[in-house]
């Protein structure tokens, strides 16, 4: 399969070796900026390369793309994509708008084609395991969830313009790594009814927030809390998940990727001993990292061999939980998530 990648910032990376690493070929790139189009070109070995994505569009022999420019274009390059014939993995989140979103969602449902959000924390084996659990009943009722995913741009004293800026980013910590742990907890516990946000400013000098933390209540009566910064000190990212039954631990600060099970079967557990039973994961490569099954799976549901791991509907509904999340800061009270329409 000959696929083509709009936009080559950094995360662009991630596609392009989740690509190669699947045996698909990406035979052409676009990016508005000819020195980032000229590096990408050479780093990757690609001739075909386009100063206007819709060039890109008009090649024939590519069959899917992936939509990786900033925030604000993830709309305009997946209508173009999805009436072009073009299959589309588009970048999280979905859109800045929920008519946005949901406009991209009919245009390729119309075209035929698939449309694939770039939530890879569906594709993290942990994820993957952790909900087989959940539905088969193995933690009982989920009671309360913790997510968490932050950082602190390796220690960088600035941010990107394209991340702290609202114009092009649309948000801070709690759109760039709260709508990845926002569709976590949908894909865990299903849907939110309420919530109560709060955001602060505290690092870079932004327009928008670098720290957050969201209480929600699911549906089901569930419990749980989303945590994003980019004032962390390094990178975490993890899960906490606790049933009537038993409980889940997840994190990447361990020394391996581990997924920890507590519960009680065995006589004699206490208060503190409980049985305990971990799930081993192979160490990140290329093919095994959550990008590179992410983008395995995005072409596996092209050839039909799988539904799509994360639909159009479910980026949509993300954002909706972002976008309330924001209100809810703004306004200092709950809200239920279907009051928030836009940025």
């Amino acid at each position: 399969m000959k696929v083509g990648i709009i936009g080559t910032g950094g995360i662009s990376n991630e596609h392009y070796k989740g690509y190669v690493a699947a045996g698909a070929e990406v035979a052409a790139i676009a990016d508005i900026s000819e020195a980032a189009l000229a590096a990408r070109s050479e780093q990757w070995r690609v001739a075909r390369t386009f100063t206007d994505y819709n060039e890109l569009l008009a090649e024939t022999d590519i069959e899917a793309v992936s939509i990786c420019t900033p925030n604000a274009y993830h709309h305009p390059a997946t209508v173009a994509a999805a009436r072009a014939g073009k299959h589309v993995l588009c970048e999280k989140p979905i859109s800045l708008n929920l008519e946005l979103a949901q406009e991209m969602i009919d245009v390729c449902r119309e075209a035929g084609v698939i449309l694939q959000i770039g939530h890879h924390m569906r594709s993290n084996g942990a994820s993957y395991r952790a909900k087989g659990m959940i539905d088969a009943g193995v933690l009982g009722d989920l009671t309360y969830l913790r997510l968490r995913q932050a950082h602190d741009w390796t220690g960088d004293e600035t941010v990107k313009p394209s991340f702290g800026s609202k114009a092009n980013s649309g948000g801070g910590t709690l759109l760039d790594n709260g709508c990845h742990m926002f569709d976590l907890a949908r894909y865990f516990a299903g849907d939110v009814s309420d919530l109560y946000a709060r955001t602060a400013t505290i690092k870079f000098d932004v327009e928008v927030e670098d720290t957050s933390v969201v209480s929600l209540q699911f549906a089901s009566g569930a419990l749980g809390s989303v945590e994003n910064a980019w004032t962390a000190t390094g990178w975490e990212e993890g899960f906490w998940l606790y049933g009537t039954k038993g409980s889940l631990e997840y994190s990447n600060r361990w020394e391996a990727p581990v997924l920890k099970h507590r519960f009680r079967e065995s006589p004699g557990t206490t208060w503190g001993g409980t049985d305990l039973a971990t799930y081993n994961f192979h160490t990140e490569t290329n093919a095994q990292s959550n990008h590179g099954r992410h983008i395995a799976n995005f072409l596996a549901a092209i050839r039909g061999e799988r539904d799509v791991i994360c639909t159009g509907e479910d980026g949509l509904e993300a954002v909706r939980l972002v976008l309330a999340s924001y209100e809810s800061a703004d306004q200092n009270k709950p809200v239920t998530p279907k009051q928030a329409a836009h940025a």
